[in-house]
């Protein structure tokens, strides 16, 4: 190591990250300097989060003048700013209502709980939830219950019982797991699974699954934590395939980096919590709340979801180009700034030779390279991302 480089570590803070021996300092739109004031372009934009970007001219003033007024308050008096992104929320989905939290997890986690008691609302005793293979929802006991990876899953059980797993995109298979079950309340789902590998559910798939939830009465739940606010090039990624979800939880991209979560519900789920049934401490504080009303407004306003399809088509182009067809390239698969790109083999060394070259990415599912940069992206820096990403991949697919 160069003597001038300071050596970074956190020998007091808990092992649970295999982290790259870096720190970052600051950022600026799609770039970020880490504390030797190396730079690096920002294809994974703190795993879909940074939807703005670093900095962001628009969202800062906005941050620090709410940070002047009020940080956060309880959940005893009304937020004004939980009531405006809720409409936001609400007129943007189609659905109805919202309830704040701070993270995704909290998220699926409130919904798994509507579910539950939406089941008990009919008289269920044992309410079950149908799951799928390599979903992620989280890390708590009941969203690591309803994740489909037993490699995250490992030493943590008992899990939680009630959930019926099936495979992606087989219609069949859902309606024979769940024949003759009158325990079953609610299909549970990200429409593009982004820990699973960037795996997205088909269009007619959603349809689909959408028409046997209404015959069987049971709640449509889309998990778009990951592949919703703007990242696809709609608000959210189901609205592709022109469908309404009865349960949506969101988080990450929706605060441009500060924590918030949301569950918006549409009529048939809208009322089933009551005061007593669930709560949070720090979800809806007034700072997370002008976060996400201000990344709605900006987003809307530079124009953001059709720079996220363009963009990322760009990009998609690009990477096709050079890798379709190459011997080692499973597939390259995603929709707009959500891409994967699937090797036959496990790739996770390319995280470090990638921030080595100088961008930031991440590789999910052992062997996808996945790239869900801030939605500010350039089709110039998109060519850059491709620029260095493309030689990393032949070289490794060489070796």
């Amino acid at each position: 190591m160069n003597a001038a480089l300071k050596p970074v570590a956190s020998p007091h803070v808990m092992n649970t990250y295999g982290r790259l021996p870096i720190a970052m300092s600051h950022g600026r739109g799609c770039r970020l300097w880490d504390t030797n004031g190396k730079e690096y372009l920002d294809a994974l934009g703190g795993i879909a989060v940074n939807t703005l970007g670093h900095a962001h001219p628009k969202l800062v003033p906005a941050l620090q003048d709410q940070v002047a007024q009020l940080i956060h308050c309880s959940n005893y008096y009304h937020v004004p700013d939980q009531e405006k992104l809720a409409q936001l929320l609400v007129e943007r989905s189609g659905l109805t209502n919202a309830f704040f939290c701070s993270t995704g997890l909290e998220a699926n986690e409130a919904a798994l709980k509507l579910a539950r008691k939406y089941g008990h609302d009919k008289g269920i005793e044992r309410p079950e939830i149908v799951v799928y293979d390599k979903a992620f929802h989280g890390r708590s006991i009941a969203t690591l219950s309803a994740t489909g990876n037993p490699k995250v899953q490992a030493g943590f059980g008992p899990l939680v019982e009630g959930f019926i797993r099936v495979p992606q995109n087989d219609i069949e298979s859902l309606k024979k797991a769940t024949a003759g079950n009158p325990n079953v309340v609610a299909v549970f789902f990200e429409t593009i699974q982004g820990e699973g590998g960037v795996n997205p559910m088909r269009a007619q798939y959603l349809k689909d699954v959408r028409a046997l939830c209404d015959a069987n009465d049971w709640l449509l739940m889309i998990d778009e934590v990951q592949c919703g606010m703007g990242r696809t090039g709609k608000w959210f990624a189901h609205q592709w395939a022109g469908i309404l979800p009865d349960v949506m939880p969101l988080a990450k991209g929706l605060g441009s980096g500060v924590p918030i979560g949301a569950v918006v519900a549409g009529p048939k789920a809208a009322n089933i919590f009551q005061p007593g049934n669930h709560g949070t401490t720090f979800g809806g504080n007034p700072l997370a709340m002008r976060a996400g009303v201000e990344t709605i407004r900006i987003m809307e306003e530079d124009g953001l979801l059709e720079n996220a399809a363009r963009v990322g088509e760009h990009l998609r182009a690009a990477l096709e180009k050079s890798l379709s067809g190459k011997p080692g390239v499973k597939d390259i698969r995603g929709q707009g700034l959500m891409i994967g790109v699937e090797l036959d083999r496990p790739c996770g060394v390319l995280t470090q030779r990638a921030a080595d070259a100088g961008l930031l990415i991440s590789v999910t599912a052992d062997s996808v390279i996945r790239l869900v940069p801030p939605l500010i992206m350039t089709t110039a820096e998109a060519d850059e991302v491709a620029g260095i990403l493309l030689p990393l991949i032949h070289a490794f697919l060489a070796e």
